[in-house]
């Protein structure tokens, strides 16, 4: 199949990331006039500039036009997160009720949009409305005091943002929003009307039609930032003009009257005030989730970046929230390195404005922390002056590591980590003080979803031969141990806070060495050096003549798995090598 097509002016969509694992297809920036280009497909963005720019090159080429546009569960956050759901039009574009869609026609075909999948889209619907999924889902569920005490009714107004195309071309305007609010008081006497502001009218990038509403004795503005299904599950009835807030009150079993033609209007579970004739079947909530969450939709395997599915998507979107309510504050952190700073960044945070790097104890007082914020210090020990910020201010402390599975390359050689372990007790490494780690271990009950997970995963880094730096080849080792029992001793760094702080009488690679030999005086016995020592990045390096007064074979070439899977039994001080045998 030939590549897609997108014209050299259509900057947004060639910023767009991974748009070819969305489509399955190559893509390419085509800058030729269309005339000297047969046939092919031209991308273009919903019913916008790019999409009237695809289409005329398809008409110049022969080719044809595709449309593209965010999914219906796009992304944690709005326009600055990239999306990770997206529709693929190849007639229109769902919010454009003056011309079929590709979604349009599948609803109105003779097809079973459950057959096959029934299971999956009940799962998938259950899913979204027991976590709160929604379109956009970085919003704090509904603070409940923002409701009225003695309502006898409620019901919720839904604006939009002024001048999007999902309304001028949706049949309506902003004398419709108006009609909708006139209709939603005299229709609901005895109600309070809640009148919810859009996300990005929130976030202050947009204006809506309703903006200039405000609370009176029947009214309520909503113009904080809210979860839309905690909201609407303390409404009785719902008022939209095209917003897909209205298909998500559907989900939720609400009545929706509905102002302006959305892509679910029309088909009989709506109150519809205006009537698409293209629309004729009678269709069920799940029928239009179906078709379009699963056959119209496609989604973006947030960990793989490879084409997935909407559970990948709606387990990250989880895993997000879980995250967040961990950490719902601000992270600062102090005392980090400019290059350690820069690639901890993209962990510590989904959002730059959440996050700081500040050079000492006095600057992180200045940006005022509060118990909701975290103050992050590396390894083990916060200086006093970060503690006594911590204990003025309520934040809380994290220590902050390296995690299990951290790059290909070292730390020291300043490889961005891929993995972190953050800390509000104590740190794993250290057996002085409790840790997170050492609580969950002690406490927690693994469901068998987990250790299904756990399973699949250790077998995976066995099989695959991971552990910290993944630096060395894999390979079969070539030493020759007469039969004898192999010991592998590994090397570690000796001034680092794991031997510190994690070790008693054997604490340096040379007393290691000496403890394996008198335990297992006639073993073979390999020696490797930790990788950051044989690189000279850090203190620990043995003297080999020394070593070899212990050790039969010193090993530097190969990894720590091929040696493990070489050997008897691993003797060690703290290091991780001794989990990674485990495994």
């Amino acid at each position: 199949m030939s590549a897609a097509r997108i014209p050299f002016s259509s900057y947004g969509l060639r910023r767009l990331p991974l748009l070819g694992e969305f489509l399955q297809r190559e893509v390419e920036t085509v800058l030729l006039p269309p005339g000297r280009l047969a046939g092919g497909d031209w991308l273009g963005w919903g019913a916008k500039q790019s999409a009237r720019r695809a289409q005329w090159y398809a008409r110049q080429s022969g080719g044809r036009a595709i449309q593209l546009e965010d999914g219906f569960l796009r992304s944690y956050g709005t326009g600055e997160f990239p999306p990770l759901s997206l529709v693929v039009d190849e007639l229109g574009i769902y919010y454009d009720s003056t011309r079929p869609s590709s979604l349009e026609q599948l609803l109105a075909s003779d097809t079973d949009l459950l057959a096959g999948i029934a299971a999956d889209v009940a799962r998938a619907k259950q899913l979204l409305l027991s976590e709160r999924l929604s379109k956009y889902n970085h919003a704090p569920l509904l603070d409940r005091q923002l409701l009225r005490e003695g309502d006898r009714q409620r019901v919720l107004v839904i604006d939009q943002t002024a001048g999007d195309l999902s309304v001028s071309l949706g049949a309506a305007s902003g004398e419709t929003f108006a009609a909708m609010l006139a209709a939603a008081r005299r229709e609901n006497p005895e109600a309070t009307i809640y009148v919810k502001t859009h996300p990005e009218v929130t976030s202050g990038h947009k204006g809506g039609y309703l903006t200039q509403v405000q609370d009176d004795a029947r009214t309520v503005v909503l113009r904080q930032a809210i979860n839309p299904l905690s909201l609407i599950e303390q409404m009785e009835r719902i008022y939209v003009v095209t917003s897909t807030m209205g298909f998500e009150a559907l989900l939720a079993g609400k009545p929706v009257s509905v102002f302006g033609l959305p892509w679910y209007a029309g088909w009989g579970v709506t109150d519809d005030r205006q009537r698409c004739p293209r629309r004729t079947r009678q269709r069920s909530v799940t029928e239009l989730f179906a078709a379009a969450y699963f056959h119209y939709a496609r989604y973006l395997n947030p960990l793989t970046h490879r084409r997935g599915t909407i559970f990948d998507v709606i387990d990250w979107l989880v895993h997000q929230r879980e995250v967040t309510r961990r950490f719902p504050g601000r992270m600062v952190a102090v005392g980090f390195p400019r290059w350690r700073a820069f690639n901890l960044a993209p962990l510590l945070s989904l959002t730059r404005q959440q996050l700081s790097f500040v050079r000492d104890a006095r600057q992180a007082a200045g940006l005022s922390p509060t118990p909701h914020d975290a103050l992050l210090v590396w390894g083990r020990d916060a200086p006093a002056e970060v503690a006594v910020v911590q204990q003025r201010s309520g934040a809380r402390l994290l220590r902050v590591e390296d995690g299990f599975i951290r790059s290909v390359g070292l730390g020291s050689d300043l490889i961005r980590p891929q993995s972190l372990v953050l800390d509000a007790q104590g740190i794993y490494f250290d057996p002085s003080t409790p840790s997170e780690l050492e609580e969950i271990l002690n406490t927690v009950k693994f469901g068998e979803d987990e250790l299904v997970r756990a399973r699949q995963l250790r077998t995976y880094i066995v099989e695959h031969a991971l552990t910290k730096y993944n630096l060395e080849p894999r390979q079969r080792a070539p030493w020759n141990s007469d039969g004898r029992k192999v010991i592998l001793v590994p090397g570690q760094v000796e001034d680092d806070a794991s031997i510190r702080y994690g070790c008693g009488e054997v604490n340096t690679n040379l007393g290691l060495l000496q403890a394996a030999r008198s335990a297992e005086p006639e073993a073979f016995i390999v020696y490797k050096p930790h990788p950051d020592v044989v690189s000279g990045n850090r203190t620990g390096r043995l003297a080999l003549a020394r070593a070899r007064e212990f050790a039969d074979h010193i090993e530097t070439q190969l990894s720590v798995v091929s040696c493990i899977e070489a050997c008897d039994m691993v003797h060690t001080m703290s290091s991780l090598t001794g989990y990674d045998a485990l495994l």
